[in-house]
């Protein structure tokens, strides 16, 4: 009973004790839980009386405390604070807890009781939340394999196992690929470009890597980095760009290649057995889009638009390369560089400079917080007593009108045993039935700077930050019974949305005037820069769409596969794959390649990352509402928060997006957004 896991914390809303928690608790920790939590199952599957809500469905609920404990606090840290130690367990552990999943959804005595509530259920008279959670425990069952053959849900247990395994196997491969490919430079002129701040963090990005008399240029999750649009240098452009493009393809211990394709392969496979024609098929037929052949109707809709625009922008930049005394063929390495000239001299905007007014205490207090407290009435205290799981996270209790609501922990800073991205994970989810308030953790890959020394972000990191704090204001503001239906538990082409919508205020002049100043002097964010940046929304983005859409395509082609299917060669799949779109524009590579594509092989995303723009849609519509009704007001944050954001999964997504919206969403907003009208 000393594992800090079998009892719940007694710390302040739950938060798991990471002063007493070491590595060797997890495995007991694991262990014990699911045997517990078979145990919990068993006593509901051997009860004699009539399968009722509150003997079947809230008992499974209350079930598998101690597991959920661990989990939540295991994949947190193997995802932002992995070790050698951790990674053999998550290799270990991830086919076991396949395994224990389908010894529970696979359990035909327990299915029986799910399913004779579900045909009872307009007998029963459920609440509007309860009929929602049963329909999502059936639906699970199925989805999972409860109406298979004995046969095929064996099947089904040895793939989910498989999956599980080599999902493991990815994430670690390209976290190691990804270091192993950080470039080193040994001439400081050939940095030339970047400000002071950022080429420090590469000095002590050497010095953490062991070679202090260097600068180290780390690789990131996607393809490209965010200083090619600084380094004037073509040659350390040329080296970044083409080791970002290399994760995963070396033909080492870290290549992911045939990794990708089996898990393509067992996935279709397993789609098959339930009948459906790819794992697309499976995957969506619980999504918002139901079908892929809506999801590659919108996408080629898309494609045509983006690559024309992405082709004019080249153009423009390839008119700078030609006035320079020796010009080149634009090449991928080279965009982001000479659209920051192209800005500057068809905007008067150099992004570069932005930095010094972007300082993180400023946009995290002065404008994330400052955004959640005139929307929804949160206010927010940092919690120097409470230990976070890094040094590096900051705990803040947050209060909704004064009154306690929960936690939430910041996770600034890039290191090497935290993989690419960011992201949002909960440490409790919040529900009314086991008491719990949430814990919420934001997780970015900024730079650290040298210790003293202040972090200023870039745009798009700014934008990052303000994206995934609305998926923790989703987990914050979750008021449900059921864990079920917590927070972010909605569809997974729905769940960026409310992330997106809040995105919006960064550059709302309430907030931006508060939080862009001059880290030094205190000069605000001049209002034309504003402007220009506002008015140029459509700008590069012929390039991003294309990018994006081309990662979306990939995913698909892999998930539209048959089981039979061969695939000889990676690179030359992915080449085909994007051609049949019309979106090989060699200029533009893929935000991801296959084998660095996380979100898909190592995620929760698989057949899923049209969903950053599926939802955009939603977004764009619900941007204008916004502002058809005044903007950064209470009354507005209240409405949303009512009709959306606290009411987590416990209401179809697209029946809360009308009760939101009024009625469905219009394309015509995101077209116009994107220059794509």
């Amino acid at each position: 009973m000393d594992n800090p896991f079998f009892l719940p914390s007694t710390l302040p809303y739950q938060l798991p004790d990471f002063a007493r928690i070491t590595e060797s608790d997890y495995e007991p920790a694991f262990e014990e839980g699911m045997r517990e939590h078979l145990i919990e199952v068993a006593s509901i599957t051997n009860n004699p009386e009539t399968p009722t809500f509150e003997n079947t469905i809230v008992a499974l609920e209350r079930s598998g405390q101690i597991l959920s404990r661990v989990s939540h606090v295991f994949f947190n840290k193997t995802s932002s604070d992995t070790s050698e130690v951790l990674e053999a367990l998550q290799a270990k552990i991830a086919p076991l807890l396949s395994a224990h999943r389908d010894s529970i959804q696979l359990n035909q005595e327990l299915f029986k009781r799910i399913q004779n509530l579900w045909n009872d259920r307009v007998s029963l008279e459920l609440g509007a939340e309860e009929l929602q959670v049963l329909k999502k425990y059936y639906e699970d069952f199925v989805h999972a394999g409860a109406l298979l053959s004995d046969n095929q849900r064996e099947t089904v247990k040895s793939l989910n196992q498989e999956l599980a395994s080599l999902q493991a196997q990815f994430s670690q491969r390209v976290l190691a690929d990804s270091n192993d490919l950080a470039v080193a430079i040994e001439d400081v002129s050939l940095l030339s470009g970047l400000s002071d701040a950022q080429i420090a963090a590469c000095k002590q990005a050497a010095v953490d890597k062991g070679i202090p008399d260097a600068w180290v240029i780390p690789v990131v999750n996607f393809s490209g980095h965010p200083f090619l649009q600084s380094l004037s240098n073509r040659e350390t452009r040329k080296r970044v760009m083409e080791a970002s493009l290399k994760k995963g393809l070396q033909g080492n211990s870290n290549d992911t290649r045939e990794i990708l394709v089996s898990m393509a392969k067992l996935r279709a496979k397993k789609a098959k057995l339930f009948g459906f024609g790819s794992h697309a098929e499976y995957v969506l037929s619980r999504q918002t889009a139901k079908h892929p052949d809506r999801v590659v109707e919108m996408l080629s809709k898309l494609a045509k638009a983006a690559v024309r625009n992405a082709k004019s922008e080249a153009t423009e930049l390839q008119a700078i390369i030609n006035s320079e005394p020796e010009s080149f063929s634009l090449a991928s390495w080279d965009w982001d560089y000479y659209t920051e000239i192209l800005r500057r001299e068809k905007y008067s905007l150099d992004v570069s400079l932005l930095k010094p007014y972007f300082e993180l205490n400023n946009v995290l207090y002065k404008g994330i917080f400052k955004a959640a407290g005139d929307l929804y009435g949160l206010s927010f205290r940092t919690r120097e007593d409470l230990v976070a799981y890094h040094p590096d996270a900051k705990v803040f209790e947050v209060f909704k009108d004064d009154a306690p609501l929960g936690l939430y922990i910041a996770d600034f800073y890039a290191r090497s045993s935290k993989r690419g991205g960011a992201w949002m994970n909960s440490l409790v989810d919040q529900n009314t039935l086991l008491d719990q308030s949430p814990v919420i953790v934001n997780n970015l890959n900024i730079p650290k700077p040298p210790e003293g020394s202040v972090t200023l972000l870039t745009l798009d990191e700014t934008t990052t930050f303000f994206h995934e704090f609305g998926h923790a204001l989703h987990g914050l503001l979750s008021n449900v019974t059921y864990p079920r239906v917590s927070g972010t538990s909605v569809e997974r082409d729905f769940v960026e949305f409310p992330s997106q919508v809040n995105e919006m205020w960064m550059m709302w002049p309430e907030v931006v005037d508060e939080y862009a100043r001059h880290y030094e002097t205190g000069e605000r964010l001049p209002q034309e820069w504003i402007d220009t940046l506002q008015t140029t929304e459509t700008f590069n983005e012929g390039y991003k769409t294309t990018s994006y859409l081309a990662a979306s395509v990939l995913d698909l082609a892999f998930h539209l596969l048959h089981e039979e299917t061969e695939i000889e060669d990676v690179e030359q799949f992915e080449r085909d794959a994007i051609a049949a779109y019309g979106l090989d524009f060699e200029p533009v590579p893929t935000r991801y390649r296959s084998t660095y594509f996380s979100h898909i092989f190592a995620g929760g995303y698989s057949a899923g990352y049209y969903g950053y723009i599926w939802s955009e849609v939603l977004d764009a519509d619900a941007v204008e509402w916004f502002k058809e009704h005044g903007g950064l007001t209470r009354k507005n944050g209240q409405h949303f928060a009512d009709t959306l954001l606290s009411r987590g999964g416990s209401i179809d997504s697209m029946e809360m997006f009308r009760n939101f919206r009024g009625r469905d969403a219009e394309l015509a907003h995101l077209l116009k957004r994107r220059g794509l009208n």
